[in-house]
């Protein structure tokens, strides 16, 4: 499965802007199954998708209006699984975080570094972080993680 992230647009079939009714017709069209954080209906909030092939997940928050304005993506638990998740041709959850920093820099963007560890790039309207708990590839000399496990693609960002 190849998940382009397209600043100032989206992830995969996923839009910033469309309703919420396209968006849940776009997750069914492709296997997946939705569920509401909280239980409940309508927007707004966020809504999980999971796709039965992988264990990546995207979650898609609302506005109330119904209007998807950000898009989340976890990154998938097994290390062979088959996802591509790619921002400008760079493999977001596979590249090594020092390397993939550099490259977006190199690039022309800014990336603010906060305490928190909550990587905003303003510009794009992306913050890429560690922020699960699930294991991940460590750097064995800093036990630091080595990738990113997590995106946020969304029309503004506050890091």
């Amino acid at each position: 499965m190849d998940i382009e992230i397209t600043p100032h647009v989206g992830a995969s079939a996923f839009r910033l802007g469309m309703s919420f009714d396209e968006a849940m017709e776009t997750a069914r069209e492709r296997g997946a199954t939705v569920q509401h954080s909280p239980e409940g209906g309508r927007p707004p909030g966020k809504y999980v998708v999971n796709h039965p092939d992988v264990t990546l997940l995207f979650v898609l928050i609302f506005d109330a209006g119904e209007r998807l304005h950000s898009i989340e993506l976890w990154r998938f638990a097994n290390e062979d699984e088959d996802v591509n998740v790619s921002l400008d041709g760079l493999d977001v959850f596979r590249t090594p975080k020092k390397k993939l920093r550099r490259e977006i820099e190199r690039r022309g963007h800014t990336i603010d570094y906060n305490d928190s560890g909550f990587d905003g790039i303003d510009d794009l309207k992306i913050i890429l972080a560690n922020a699960s708990s699930q294991p991940i590839p460590t750097d064995p000399r800093t036990g630091f993680p080595l990738y990113f496990d997590y995106i946020l693609v969304a029309e503004k960002i506050t890091p």
